[in-house]
């Protein structure tokens, strides 16, 4: 590990909250297929979602609705969100939280950290696979898990490649912003059985969690749907697994 990652971990660790909670633990804990679910405002591909949702009070929802972990928007354009809402959230609940924001840099996942992160999103769209390495080295330095963002085969690959623990599948293309759940499926079934396979976005019925289940995901990531409709999670939860 480098002077420059130890010197991170160490300033963290002298001013860190309490001990992560275990994201990727939960993820793959009980006998249903697990719901992350999301915190968010708004979004680039919807607009405006609940921009006056109270934090603390969705987070508890989401906890008292049977959420095994959620996911906090971190980013402030397009989508509303702040560091502020992740310790905001992180507070109310006990279940372990994920920082969802474009992180390329260690300085980021130290600062989520500090937040109360216990796990980081890489979106390997957008870095190389030695910045991916660089990001999951300082989180497992900070005792925080990392979700390894794909959408193609090229990134399961790669993925796999670098020894992502937990890959998630999105099913939103980052350019066009449209919704391909097949292109998902598709690529969660050959994901290897060892990582724990996570399908992110198109989540909006119980069907759909089968769907994912059937095509190997251990769990499901859901925001808009939720934000629009928090009766929904009672329908999502309690899909048993594979």
């Amino acid at each position: 590990m480098s002077g420059y990652l130890a010197r991170i971990g160490g300033d963290v660790r002298r001013d860190a909250p309490e001990p992560t909670r275990g994201f990727a633990e939960a993820l793959a804990a009980g006998p249903s297929v697990t719901v992350v679910a999301e915190v968010k405002r708004s979004s680039p591909s919807q607009g405006a979602i609940a921009p006056e949702a109270d934090i603390a009070a969705t987070a508890v929802r989401y906890e008292t609705g049977g959420a095994a972990c959620m996911s906090v928007l971190c980013a402030e354009r397009d989508f509303g969100g702040s560091l502020d809402h992740l310790r905001e959230a992180r507070a109310a609940v006990s279940i372990p939280a994920i920082a969802k924001d474009f992180t390329v840099f260690p300085e980021q996942v130290a600062a989520q950290r500090l937040a109360g992160a216990d796990a980081i999103l890489v979106i390997l769209a957008m870095v190389s696979d030695d910045e991916a390495r660089r990001l999951m080295q300082t989180a497992a330095l900070l005792g925080m898990d990392a979700l390894v963002e794909t959408h193609s085969r090229e990134e399961i690959e790669r993925a796999v490649g670098i020894g992502a623990r937990v890959v998630g599948v999105n099913a939103r293309d980052l350019e066009t912003l449209e919704v391909d759940r097949d292109r998902q499926l598709g690529l969660l079934s050959s994901l290897p059985r060892d990582v724990i396979r996570v399908a992110e976005s198109g989540i909006a019925a119980r069907e759909d969690v089968e769907m994912a289940r059937d095509a190997g995901a251990d769990a499901v990531l859901v925001g808009t749907a939720l934000m629009r409709d928090p009766l929904l999670l009672a329908e999502l939860v309690g899909v048993p697994r594979g």
